[in-house]
């Protein structure tokens, strides 16, 4: 009976023994396997066309920073989006305000802030990063700042965006719904030819939004964040649920930990759940998403409710729109 016991034993280590080396093997084969570079995200159906100019500059050895930088000038200055930039809906008050972040592979960082009449806040808050010893403006400084740069001061506020806000204001109702876009962002996440990170995000954030409210997407570690040595991940959706919980900055410590994009991602949506339990709020008509890239260059996304889409193009894979899953 002794010997018997002392064989079970051993064939028990044996086995775990035996089943521990196989995992490392795989894992050290799939760290040794060639990164996936370059390459792009972007969120929601937008990042086609963003995806495709950034494309432009990832496919000729540019930098990541250039590509997210030009990727999301595509919805800014397109009149027909009505939650990014040019054409972007307005508050409560009829103005049109803008917020934008960038964040490069040196952690260098910049952001504007309830920004108006300039077409493109992504490359106001470059310059921020670039040409002040700040890394946030917002508000009249930013314009002024803006205006001190060179930009132009245009008008924001399109005909069909007036006319939208005119009809709002017979009800005044303020229920943002899940996957309408008229409260979500361009984020967009990519690695280019040489390994290195950059990220990008911009918005005209919630339509009829109280003047002056300004959610997930200009904050650092909130609506977007970049890691060089681990990867990055941007956000859309509520952006006040995603603060609550610093998002993406919780993605990319999750995936430095060891987690997958994927997994990294539904960790941060299950952790807004929580956050929203614990006071008591409903998310039945809420929505929160985030995609993540690490810097194998696997990448993955998750959200709330269903519906929430991005767009992937990389040396394996031609532009594209992917269904993220969903914890609902």
């Amino acid at each position: 009976m002794t010997s018997r016991r002392k064989f079970l034993k051993l064939s028990a280590l044996t086995a775990s023994v035996f089943a521990v080396n196989k995992t490392k093997a795989l894992n050290l084969a799939e760290m040794a396997a060639p990164a996936v570079k370059p390459i792009v995200l972007s969120t929601w159906r937008f990042g086609i066309e963003a995806n495709a100019e950034a494309w432009k500059i990832l496919n000729t050895n540019g930098r990541a920073l250039d590509a997210v930088e030009a990727g999301v000038k595509v919805p800014e200055g397109d009149p027909k989006e009505r939650s990014v930039g040019l054409g972007g809906r307005p508050d409560r008050d009829g103005r049109v305000t803008l917020d934008a972040c960038i964040m490069d592979e040196f952690s260098n960082i910049g952001s504007v802030a309830a920004l108006e009449h300039i077409v493109h806040p992504i490359s106001v808050a470059r310059a921020v990063m670039e040409k002040t010893p700040h890394v946030m403006l917002v508000g009249d400084g930013a314009l002024q700042f803006a205006l001190s740069q060179g930009f132009k001061k245009e008008k924001l506020l399109t005909a069909e965006s007036e006319a939208e806000w005119k009809e709002w204001l017979k009800k005044a109702d303020y229920k943002p719904q899940a996957n309408i876009e008229n409260h979500d962002t361009i984020g967009m996440i990519a690695m280019d030819g040489a390994g290195n990170l950059s990220g990008a995000c911009t918005t005209s954030g919630m339509a009829f939004k109280m003047h002056g409210r300004v959610g997930d997407s200009p904050i650092i570690g909130a609506g977007l964040y970049v890691d060089n040595e681990v990867g990055a991940a941007t956000a859309t959706g509520q952006g006040e649920e995603v603060i609550r919980i610093a998002g993406c900055h919780t993605v990319v410590e999750l995936m430095r930990q060891g987690m997958k994009p994927e997994d990294a991602c539904k960790e941060a949506v299950t952790r807004v759940i929580v956050s929203m339990k614990r006071r008591g709020k409903s998310f039945t008509d809420l929505q929160v998403g985030f995609i993540a890239l690490n810097k194998r260059g696997e990448y993955g996304a998750y959200c709330l409710q269903k519906g929430f889409n991005y767009a992937v193009y990389s040396v394996l894979e031609d532009n594209h729109l992917v269904d993220a899953p969903s914890l609902r």
